[in-house]
């Protein structure tokens, strides 16, 4: 059921047509038997008529003109005379005398319907008659006559029920517009004023869940400052220690080093785990504004330049003037840190990295490559999933990884409506990323 206004108008004009066709035909059968019974009243009255007016007759054709053949009449006297008949009729009995009594008969191709009256006072037998297929046509087209404004008054209930739907849900639509105003940090209770019954529990629970869930966020967001202050500390009092052991000229290095690995990988997995939960869609996206992406990219390069040289790589970026986003700036970053990050983890000493960035018809494209081992087309689509690693902690690079750096740029593309893409590069036969955000999250110029 897509809509409740379209089911409750298709429902309630179904229920009505149908209510509508049994009363119509009822209606109808029961008006052609009512209006049989007065077109037999008005033969009957048309015979009495006769009996009244034609005291003493002689035997004779009178009555209607030749071209009149809807009704007819013929008088006999008792001894079967035929006293008088129209002459649309032929001048033989046409039925049985039988007083007071209807009939059919057949002649000059149609079927008739008769009457029969006994004149006791001259001694005679009046008949009358009249076509049946006319009888039918008139009864028809009266009946039809007053079925056609019923049918016609349908369309014109559907309109007045959609209007009647419409203003009964203008409350719902009123609760759906409050929602959707709703920013991504807003979680009030909903006004309840002036609604109907059948909303009020909805809103209340509503209200009950917003509730819930503002608390539950605030938990999470002490739970977020706690374990970053929690487990920092410990990871930096460790490096502390760690430089003093490989200070000491008693402890061989080298034996220490999976050590140094280790803690070097635990502080990244929080550092990794942290940023991802700080850019859930309620979290961040609420705080969007006007970003130059070029410019965040001058400034990654410029606080990650200092581990880049020191792996003598070589970084360049190449953009456009003006290469605005509507978005979160910290998501951003953290988008550009992680991708120019892995690009020199993965990229040897001596290697290159190349940024790009430039407005396009659809919006604005970001392209990064480096000249490393890139990554086989049969892994594009698992590298970004969470916690994986292509060959896993063995990877050829020797680098620490805990496999969230592409999980965490996705995710942040998907906050943006972007797309990413991986490619080789084939400038420097490394991997080459692409992401293009489209024209609707460009910032105003």
């Amino acid at each position: 059921m897509k809509s409740i206004r379209t089911y409750l108008l298709l429902a309630l004009l179904a229920i009505i047509t149908l209510v509508t066709f049994v009363s119509l035909l009822h209606g109808y059968q029961s008006s052609i038997t009512k209006a049989q019974q007065l077109f037999d009243e008005r033969l009957r009255n048309l015979a009495e008529i006769i009996a009244n007016v034609n005291q003493d007759i002689q035997p004779r054709t009178t009555g209607m003109p030749e071209h009149s053949s809807t009704v007819f009449f013929q008088i006999w006297s008792n001894d079967l005379t035929l006293l008088a008949h129209s002459n649309n009729v032929p001048n033989q009995l046409l039925s049985d005398l039988d007083d007071m009594k209807y009939n059919h008969v057949n002649f000059k191709g149609y079927r008739w319907r008769i009457f029969t009256l006994k004149d006791h006072h001259l001694d005679r037998w009046i008949i009358t008659g009249e076509r049946e297929d006319i009888r039918y046509g008139l009864a028809e087209n009266i009946v039809t006559a007053s079925i056609i404004p019923i049918v016609l008054a349908i369309p014109v209930a559907g309109l007045i029920i959609w209007w009647a739907i419409g203003l009964g849900l203008k409350p719902l639509r009123g609760l759906s517009v409050q929602l959707n105003n709703k920013q991504a940090d807003d979680l009030s209770p909903i006004a309840i004023e002036n609604l109907p019954v059948e909303l009020t529990q909805l809103v209340i629970t509503t209200n009950a869940l917003l509730k819930r869930l503002n608390a539950a966020f605030v938990r999470e967001q002490q739970f977020s400052a706690d374990a970053a202050h929690e487990l920092r500390t410990p990871i930096s009092a460790l490096k502390v220690q760690l430089h003093n052991l490989q200070n000491n000229d008693h402890i061989n290095e080298q034996e220490i080093q999976p050590l140094a690995d280790g803690i070097e990988r635990i502080g990244l997995v929080i550092e990794q785990v942290l940023s991802l939960y700080r850019h859930s869609p309620d979290q961040a996206m609420h705080k969007q504004s006007d970003v130059d992406i070029a410019i965040i990219a001058q400034q990654i390069i410029a606080s990650d330049y200092e581990k880049i040289a020191t792996r003598h790589q070589q970084i360049s970026l190449v953009s456009d003037d003006h290469c605005l986003l509507k978005g979160n700036a910290f998501a951003l970053e953290t988008l550009l840190h992680n991708l120019i990050t892995n690009a020199s983890k993965y990229t040897p000493e001596q290697g290159e990295i190349a940024l790009m960035i430039e407005n396009t018809d659809t919006g604005v494209r970001l392209i990064i490559e480096d000249s490393g081992p890139g990554i086989n087309e049969t892994e594009y689509d698992r590298v970004f999933k969470r916690f994986y690693r292509v060959d896993g902690d063995q990877h050829s690079s020797g680098t620490t990884g805990c496999g969230l750096g592409l999980a965490i740029v996705q995710h942040i593309v998907d906050l943006h409506s972007a797309q990413i893409k991986l490619q080789r590069s084939s400038t420097l036969g490394g991997l080459k990323v692409v992401v293009d955000f489209p024209q609707s999250m460009m910032g105003s110029t």
